[in-house]
């Protein structure tokens, strides 16, 4: 048997806020930390494995897992810390295969079938990328390793906190099939709800059932794929350099917005979080997204494609803007405002010369070179830098 037949590797960073912070807190190590937020309407971005032994985990309100964990240490999320952080995590990755398929800032997929001259089995390049992640970089990963892309997610999940796991390519079916038939992509709470009215409750009993039962009750896309999922079919190959779909910012505020201006220089702020990401991650936006969330949770969508990708605030503001006219924000209070960047192009990709005079380009370049060398508080929009005491401006952010 091929000694590297489990040559997809799954690497999960575990509690990946959390560490970020702990690497430059050392005095957080072995506390419960929340990564968050501190305003009422504030979710849990990441929780140390001390607060989910309370269960808290993310996407769960701020007020709720401090009731689960008073003696939590709540601490606010810096993003463009995380953001360097996953850098340096996925030039280790580089360092084994140029063939790492980015997942999120903190999980890639990875193939390590070119490693077999220099590694025995698949194991030993898991550990080994554990062990060079914990000590250059001193955060902890997770990592699964499989001969499908599904088994190695799973495994990794399985190897949490800081394990490994290989599944052995004879034992596949029989790992999966032991699963919860949650664990499958493609399955949510509806998709769940019409399983458990098969009897299905793991992917073995999903499995048992005739694939055209699950394509008469579920369609033919999604019951073929779970069919095929639960028999251990998964094609799907590493993808090094799979295009990102979007690129998004956006707000859930503490108190409900209603006036105009403080909505529109929220969008600004917003449209100059955006381009600066669009900058740092080499893409321009065909198509800008508006994200509305009233106080009573109905949210409304408005897109706007561009005639040329852009990547300026000044042209995502202005379409967002736009957008924003489309809406009831305003007349009805907002609760979280959004903007997104789709239709990704990257910004090296040759494009077509237009004959009008874009002079506000060459200032948010020159604003994107100060900010890669200073950082983001070092420029910032006249319209965004009132006095530190006005109560309408820089509001509490998750």
């Amino acid at each position: 048997m091929d000694a590297f037949a489990e040559c997809i590797a799954h690497v999960d960073m575990d509690a990946f806020f959390v560490e970020v912070e702990r690497r430059r807190r050392p005095e957080l190590r072995g506390r419960a930390v929340v990564v968050g937020g501190a305003g009422p309407r504030s979710v849990v971005a990441s929780a140390s494995y001390e607060a989910r032994s309370r269960g808290v985990h993310s996407a769960m309100p701020i007020v709720q897992a401090r009731r689960l964990c008073p003696h939590a240490v709540v601490v606010p999320p810096d993003h463009e810390a995380y953001g360097s952080a996953s850098e340096e995590v996925f030039a280790v990755f580089a360092e084994f295969t140029p063939l790492v398929e980015g997942v999120s800032v903190d999980e890639a997929f990875l193939d390590l079938s070119g490693l077999r001259r220099h590694y025995p089995d698949p194991a030993s390049v898991g550990q080994r990328i554990r062990v060079v992640i914990r000590e250059r970089l001193s955060l902890p990963c997770s990592v699964g390793l499989a001969t499908t892309k599904l088994l190695a997610k799973m495994a990794s999940r399985d190897a949490k906190p800081d394990g490994l796991l290989l599944v052995p390519a004879a034992g596949g079916l029989a790992y999966l099939h032991g699963k919860p038939v949650r664990a499958l992509w493609g399955v949510g709470e509806a998709t769940h709800a019409r399983l458990e009215e098969l009897g299905v409750a793991t992917i073995g009993d999903l499995a048992a059932l005739p694939r055209e039962i699950l394509v008469r009750r579920l369609g033919p896309a999604l019951g073929g794929h779970l069919s095929d999922l639960a028999a251990g079919r998964d094609p799907r190959e590493v993808s090094p350099g799979a295009a990102v779909r979007s690129i998004s910012v956006e707000e859930t505020y503490d108190h409900d917005l209603t006036d105009p201006e403080r909505i529109h220089r929220e969008l600004l702020a917003q449209a100059d979080r955006l381009a600066d990401r669009l900058h740092r991650e080499g893409y321009l936006a065909g198509t800008v997204h508006l994200k509305v969330r009233y106080p009573d949770f109905t949210t409304v969508t408005r897109s706007h494609t561009f005639a040329e990708p852009v990547a300026t605030a000044r042209d995502l503001n202005r379409a967002a803007l736009e957008l924003l006219a489309r809406t009831d924000a305003g007349a009805i209070p907002v609760r979280l405002l959004g903007v997104a960047a789709g239709g990704l192009v990257e910004a090296s990709a040759p494009r077509q010369l237009g004959l009008e005079a874009r002079p506000w380009d060459e200032v948010e370049k020159a604003v994107a070179e100060v900010r890669d060398r200073f950082g983001r508080s070092a420029v910032d929009r006249a319209r965004l830098s009132r006095h530190p005491s006005d109560p309408a401006t820089r509001p509490g952010r998750e």
